[in-house]
């Protein structure tokens, strides 16, 4: 028997139950669609000028799927604001979504406040922390979400309400969310069972000990490429990288060329894709693949569904199990993030 067809044996480190909030996720998506749908959202005079997402990791994650639906057939520009300030063209013709997870991220406190004082029209949405206490105060639309598990973990909490009144403020046509999350039920029973029908368990035997390079095949892929990446780094403790086509075929695949005499064993490829990508997209990664061939191994992981919220939603998902059970052969706990919090302890020191 393969070791991750033994569930104790992936959670044997995983004592905050990551496995266990994974497999929730259809759940939470659920649970942040009824959240979202008992706020009252702000009156928009009119269409915004622009709309941001100010957050960082997990609480900025959601932003950029929001970000894919916006380029899909938004009404206006989308911008991920991952800083302690906002861009110059923010101003009062402007939404702003300040996304923190737990209420006390640094740079989003900071970036809510010159929201604020650029007269931007501002949506909260947090378990609580400094950030709730403030927009309540400045009487600021507020989006609270269940706290108690990690950041990485509640993409749900930090996504639907966004993705939600941004439709409900008609910024973008509005999906079909109850039909949405339910392809999520079966991933999840797909992604849970025994190795030798598991995509994502497979997948993560084949990227252990070894160093990944995800590209996603096109823009909206590539935001999932980060997502699995950040996931990796965070859950399975190792490092990975991420890039996105066409841009990689104009620099990183000349990378390639001496990679194999850079000290890294075996290097391995992972290709993101839709399925219905330009004939032009395909032959790009085509031939990226044969031009490595001999210094990595590429695999190729589709999306599933029909609608964009589907695939970003689905194609994520398998990166969070893929990531775990990466943690599982490592033999880390996913939830530790002792570096992030040496890293905060000694900016808290900062006056």
């Amino acid at each position: 028997m393969r070791p991750l067809d033994d569930r104790s044996f992936v959670e044997r480190l995983d004592p905050s139950g990551m496995l266990r909030l994974t497999e929730a996720f259809p759940d939470q998506c659920r649970k942040a669609l009824a959240i979202a749908q008992g706020v009252p959202l702000p009156v928009l005079r009119a269409t915004p000028s622009c709309v941001v997402l100010t957050g960082l990791g997990g609480s900025a994650a959601g932003g950029d799927f929001v970000k894919a639906l916006f380029d899909e057939g938004g009404a206006c520009p989308f911008f991920v604001n991952r800083d302690y300030s906002l861009p110059a063209f923010v101003d009062s013709q402007t939404l702003v979504f300040a996304a923190s997870y737990s209420g006390n991220t640094e740079e989003t406190l900071a970036a809510y406040a010159d929201a604020k004082e650029r007269s931007a029209k501002v949506v909260a949405v947090t378990t609580g922390g400094k950030l709730a206490e403030t927009a309540q105060k400045n009487g600021d639309t507020l989006v609270t979400i269940p706290g108690g598990q990690p950041p990485r973990t509640a993409l749900g909490y930090m996504f639907v309400p966004v993705a939600y009144a941004c439709a409900k403020l008609s910024l973008f046509p509005t999906p079909r969310f109850e039909d949405e999350f339910a392809l999520l039920d079966m991933c999840v029973q797909e992604w849970t069972v025994a190795a030798e029908g598991n995509e994502a368990k497979r997948l993560a035997e084949a990227l252990h000990e070894k160093l990944a390079v995800l590209y996603g095949l096109g823009a909206w892929q590539g935001a999932v490429a980060n997502r699995w990446k950040g996931q990796i780094n965070e859950n399975a403790k190792v490092m990975a990288f991420a890039n996105a086509f066409p841009e990689l075929c104009h620099n990183e695949i000349l990378g390639w060329v001496k990679a194999s005499e850079q000290g890294v064993e075996e290097w391995v490829g992972v290709v993101l894709e839709d399925g219905t990508e330009s004939a032009k997209m395909k032959k790009r990664a085509a031939v990226t693949a044969s031009l490595v061939k001999g210094t990595a191994e590429f695999f190729h992981v589709r999306a599933r569904g029909k609608t964009l919220i589907e695939k970003t939603l689905s194609l994520a998902l398998m990166g969070d199990f893929v990531s775990l059970y990466m943690a599982a052969l490592n033999g880390v706990d996913p939830e530790n993030i002792d570096s992030i919090n040496v890293l905060k302890s000694e900016l808290a020191k900062l006056v």
